[in-house]
């Protein structure tokens, strides 16, 4: 099975035509004001109609932080979401209650240090339908998720759970393989990895993580010797 890639903190229709044309899977807005990355409903309603119209279809993902109902709701009437993305301090209950609430799937996040973050996961289990471990920000970080920094990915090799999950924190073209090889992950979500800048995405480095992890061999054997190679 393919790796699954989300491209994530997306504010033009340029990235997304890379994400599309390269064969990312998931595109993910960002809707938090301290954030670089962060879009409007409306913004986000034009380009979720654009990813929605490609030849190669990418799912939307609504990505907030702890948000009001009422900012969620306006989010999800603008650009009807395929995902929920969690990124806060959601509890294991807001979290069902929004997933009923919107009659979406959830993507819950953690951010990741240390085995014990690990059991962090736990009381979500058979709630959230995914989880996301990210790198925990840096003191001082406004930001939860989209810092540039990685965890050990050795933890998750100890990593007990049904739950379908997805890696992220510090990914790029040149540490992907490593990352999949020693992680054992089947589905990415890069954001810092493949901008120019804080909040501009560059194309051509979009273009190459998404080359990089398609052109890998399947199997997790292979991609050992690929991040060897």
């Amino acid at each position: 099975m393919p790796v699954e890639i989300k491209i994530c903190g997306l504010s033009t229709p340029e990235a997304l035509e890379t994400c599309a044309s390269e064969g990312a899977d998931m595109a993910g807005f960002i809707f938090f004001d301290k954030s670089p990355r962060n879009v409007t409903p409306q913004q986000a309603a034009s380009l979720a109609a654009l990813a929605r119209g490609f030849q190669h279809p990418l799912k939307t993902v609504a990505v907030t932080v702890d948000a009001e109902d009422d900012s969620l709701d306006a989010i999800v009437a603008a650009m009807k979401p395929d995902f929920l993305q969690l990124h806060g301090r959601e509890t294991p209950q807001r979290v069902a209650e929004l997933k009923k609430r919107h009659g979406l799937p959830a993507i819950k996040a953690f951010a990741i240090r240390e085995a014990s973050d690990l059991e962090k996961l736990v009381p979500y289990e058979g709630i959230t339908d995914r989880f996301l471990l990210d790198a925990k920000a840096p003191e001082g970080s406004d930001l939860p998720g989209g810092n540039g920094i990685s965890f050990d990915w050795e933890l998750l090799q100890a990593l007990d759970t049904k739950t379908p999950w997805m890696l992220s924190g510090g990914l790029d073209a040149e540490n992907i393989a490593e990352a999949l090889a020693i992680s054992g992950a089947t589905s990415i979500d890069v954001s810092s990895g493949v901008e120019a800048a804080p909040g501009r995405k560059d194309i051509a480095k979009i273009a190459a993580f998404i080359k990089t992890v398609r052109d890998m061999p399947p199997g997790g054997k292979n991609y050992k010797t690929a991040a060897a190679g």
